[in-house]
């Protein structure tokens, strides 16, 4: 299964909360960045890896690409994303999500046609790096990072079409809300490693 829609995965570099890329932090012996890519991998042919350091993503089988902005946080990510795609809609994911799946990915997909933003929103707010985006956001985007804003949940405060698929509708295809689970603390990675080894989900 393949869509005609570009794939960016964003994995700008060190994070501060982490002191490292996360990209490269290890679980059961495998790279959280690889647990992404190898999803991604299954559902697209088109794929922008975003980052700092071109080095370490040169033996994937991607179009590795340098921030058009550096410094310019996840909005700058999805900015040179956008300006590299081959095609009008691009899903943007973060590097440190081990637990997408597919069927989510898909559902987003198909909603796709008549809106430049399908983005999934859950209690905790929404999930701007699980998301789909149109080329339409160019704009919108680079007058938020000449005002210096580098956080893309601005975006949806600006005239764009956006559906917001919440989490009734999420929990359909994915009961735990796992597809959002990422790496930010040393707490997450811990968390992320019981459930790799075959812990439980707790009730979302």
């Amino acid at each position: 299964m393949e869509f005609d829609i570009t794939c960016a995965i964003l994995a700008g570099g060190e994070s501060r909360r982490m002191g490292q890329n996360k990209a490269f932090i290890q679980v059961e012996g495998i790279w959280l960045f690889d647990y992404v890519y190898g999803t991604c991998k299954e559902l697209f042919s088109d794929i922008i890896i975003v980052t700092n350091q071109l080095q370490q993503f040169k033996d994937y089988q991607a179009h590795i690409v340098i921030d058009a902005i550096p410094g310019s946080g996840s909005l700058g990510g999805l900015y040179t994303a956008l300006m590299q795609a081959s095609n009008q809609h691009t899903f943007c994911v973060a590097c440190d999500m081990p637990f997408l799946k597919p069927e989510l990915i898909s559902h987003l997909i198909e909603k796709r046609l008549y809106y430049d933003i399908v983005i999934p929103r859950t209690k905790e707010g929404p999930e701007p790096l699980h998301a789909i985006y149109s080329k339409r956001c160019i704009q919108s985007i680079k007058k938020l990072l000449n005002k210096g804003e580098l956080k893309i949940t601005k975006l949806l405060s600006s005239e764009l079409r956006i559906c917001y698929c919440e989490e009734e509708e999420l929990k359909k295809i994915d009961p735990f809300l796992s597809s959002f689970t990422n790496v930010n603390t040393r707490e997450d990675l811990l968390e992320i490693q019981r459930i790799l080894k075959g812990g439980q989900w707790k009730v979302a």
